[in-house]
């Protein structure tokens, strides 16, 4: 007989397959199929659950027809009605069994989850799915909660799948941390082993020296046991030769005594041999023997007093070989005391060099945090016109900063070569006079060669004018009459920006600093008539007029030129000139070579050691100065200490230029500069004197005097 369905059986069945497409798809293929697989299930023992038999022979309202005890028709918590309902569950009793709804679910539940392979690695997805299934059965049966149960459904389902998609993202960074965290470990495993090494090492030389020190140690210890076994030995012999002498006087004594016995008995038997009278010699013979009994007296009182002396030359022999003795064990106990010291100096140097290590290895660390790797210099090589040999020539004997200046140049000049204009920088104060111009300007893309020979010609006038007028003026002038006063301004900044860009150019560098007031004209000048000295004085020394000079000329005329260089700075410009310490004086060398330029204005070696040396000497004669004055660059100095102070450090300074020297300092017109004594009132900041003196032509004039030995 078949059994009456529950109301909304159908209803449940029919929706479920409706309500099952809003959940969220799991992307794995094997949940997906297993997934399907289990939807048919769901349906089929859906069916089962909701036609199963109650214990009365009908089927159960649970969960949509229940009694007041288990759903709450839409009443709210803190109504009356729902006072006095929960007053009535109290009063019933407490043995309620479950409903076997429940019990079913459980039941499915529990079937379920033992069904499931928890083995792969979708095990966790997997054991959530009869969940959602029990879930869908309390959204499908529970009527009036199905559109909040549904909507907590979808929005649990919505965060699993963005934690899951979280999950694959981070997977890549997992792996990226595993492969940094192998690194790092195989890094601090190599450091340990080097470490290790290093701790063996010493260990291996401790004991080196622990073995020396005990070897020593025996061997001193063997020398002490020789020594007493000598002394020993010496004690035996003494014993034995008192003893042999003992014995020879004994025996002396008593062949004396047989042999006096024996003249006795023969002068008794022939009395008449001697013919003396009997009484004469009997008397004769008894003062002998008492001239002998006294004498052996006298004998036994000197071996009584002198048994114990040794003889002077086994005493001398002994007394060397314990004065070789004690040279030795003094010699065997300096050279312990020495070993000792060297094994405490080794184990105090052991223990700064761990210290040292430490600190090195954790300033190895530091630096290898904050610091940036070496540039590769080698790919400028592909960016650079000319290529790799263009490169070379540019990045020889120059260091990164350097490099980084002529990489910037290189850059700068394609990026000068494509402007067609520049923008004027207007009127402003702060704007060079030159400069003054609103709107834009033409680029006339000179050459470099073209640049450098502009300038050579500006100089070449500037020298030549008899009224000097700023330096600024006089360059827009030349421009206006060179080219006209149409370009003259579009040439002014052409000019400008490549000066400005090729610092390393030495021509360019140079006008570019006395345009900008950051340099002075007499230093360019003067540079250019010390050059122009020594190229005389040398051609004056080559008297066959063939452009060469020995070294040893070249010496003697540098010498001359410049008679306040030391030794080491004649031995830098010779060594810049061509000359190495394997070459002989009698060398000849093509000195007008030293003064040759390049089609770019770029000077030999030679003359760039005269500028970096002329550049060292000023630094050194102003540093002179303001060790001199005693104060800090913040300090405020007086006219009056300046010029002490110079001639104090530079006596054969004459007062011309002394007062040119201060009236750049101070900024005054040489003829106004006050006299000695007259200076009250003029102060200065140090450092801003210090560097208006660094602009000027500066240089000393003589040696400074030496103090007087004490």
């Amino acid at each position: 007989m078949a059994s009456p369905k529950p109301r909304g059986s159908s209803f449940a069945t029919s929706s479920r397959t409706h309500l099952r497409p809003s959940r969220v798809t799991i992307d794995d293929s094997f949940f997906t199929e297993t997934k399907n697989t289990q939807k048919h299930k769901l349906s089929q023992k859906q069916k089962t659950l909701s036609c199963q038999f109650s214990t009365g022979g009908h089927l159960s309202p649970w969960p949509t027809y229940t009694s007041g005890q288990t759903i709450l028709h839409n009443r709210k918590p803190c109504s009356d009605d729902y006072r006095k309902r929960a007053g009535s569950w109290q009063q019933q009793p407490l043995n309620t069994t479950k409903p076997r709804y429940l019990e079913q679910l459980e039941n499915y539940l529990r079937k379920e989850l033992l069904l499931l392979d928890l083995g792969t690695d979708s095990a966790q997805e997997l054991r959530l799915q009869p969940y959602r299934e029990i879930f869908e059965f309390f959204i499908e049966d529970f009527k009036t909660y199905k559109p909040l149960l549904s909507s907590i459904k979808n929005a649990y389902e919505v965060m699993l799948a963005h934690q899951r998609e979280r999950i694959r993202a981070l997977e890549p960074l997992k792996a990226k941390l595993v492969a940094v965290n192998e690194d790092c470990n195989e890094r601090i495993l190599a450091m340990r082993a080097e470490e290790r090494y290093e701790i063996s090492t010493l260990k291996k030389e401790k004991m080196n020296l622990l073995k020396l020190i005990d070897k020593k140690n025996e061997e001193k210890i063997s020398l002490q046991s020789e020594v007493t076994k000598l002394r020993k030995n010496l004690a035996e012999e003494y014993l034995h030769y008192l003893t042999e002498r003992d014995a020879r006087k004994i025996l002396i004594a008593d062949l004396n005594e047989l042999r006096y016995q024996r003249e006795d008995m023969s002068l008794a038997q022939s009395p008449g041999i001697w013919g003396e009278d009997p009484v004469k010699l009997t008397l004769a013979l008894k003062m002998t023997r008492q001239d002998l009994t006294r004498t052996q007296m006298e004998l036994n009182t000197m071996k009584a007093n002198f048994g114990d002396v040794v003889p002077r030359r086994d005493f001398e022999m002994q007394e060397k070989t314990n004065r070789d003795l004690q040279e030795q064990l003094d010699s065997l106990r300096d050279d312990y005391e020495e070993v000792r010291k060297e094994h405490e100096i080794l184990l105090q140097l052991h223990m700064s060099t761990l210290k040292e290590r430490d600190q090195f290895y954790s300033e190895l660390q530091e630096s290898q945090r904050t610091s940036t790797p070496r540039p590769d210099w080698t790919k400028c090589e592909d960016v650079v016109a000319g290529g790799r040999d263009r490169w070379q020539m540019l990045a020889e004997g120059k260091n990164s900063d350097q490099l980084v200046d002529v990489l910037l140049e290189e850059i700068g000049e394609g990026l000068l070569r494509e402007k067609d204009f520049f923008p004027g920088l207007g009127y402003g104060e702060d704007i060079p006079p030159f400069l003054r111009f609103d709107g834009i300007v033409e680029n006339k893309k000179p050459t470099k060669k073209d640049v450098v020979n502009l300038l050579k010609d500006v100089w070449k006038e500037r020298l030549a004018e008899e009224q000097k007028e700023k330096f600024p003026n006089f360059f827009f002038n030349f421009l206006e009459r060179r080219f006209g006063p149409g370009d003259a301004m579009a040439w002014a900044y052409t000019i400008f920006e490549n000066i400005k860009l090729f610092r390393s150019n030495e021509v360019m560098s140079q006008f570019y600093a006395v345009l900008m007031g950051k340099r002075s004209e007499s230093v360019y000048t003067k540079q250019k008539e010390t050059i122009a000295q020594l190229l005389k004085e040398m051609t004056n020394v080559d008297s066959q007029n063939e452009g060469l000079l020995t070294m040893e000329q070249l010496s003697t005329v540098l010498k001359s030129t410049f008679p306040l260089k030391k030794e080491e700075k004649i031995q830098e410009l010779m060594e810049a000139g061509g000359w190495h310490p394997n070459s002989s004086n009698a060398d000849l060398l093509n000195y007008r070579s030293l003064f040759m330029e390049d089609e770019e204005g770029q000077s030999m070696p030679f003359v760039q050691k005269l500028w970096e040396q002329y550049m060292d000497e000023k630094d050194e004669y102003l540093q002179e100065l303001k060790q001199e004055l005693g104060l800090e660059l913040r300090d405020e100095v007086t006219l009056s200490k300046i010029r002490e102070a110079l001639m104090n450090i530079d006596p054969s300074l004459d007062k011309q230029t002394l007062n040119s020297y201060l009236s750049q300092a101070f900024q005054l017109p040489v003829t106004e500069v006050p006299e000695e004594g007259e200076e009250e009132g003029i102060v200065i900041w140090l450092q801003t004197a210090l560097e208006r003196l660094h602009m000027a032509d500066i240089r000393r004039m003589g040696p400074r005097e030496q103090e007087p030995a004490s």
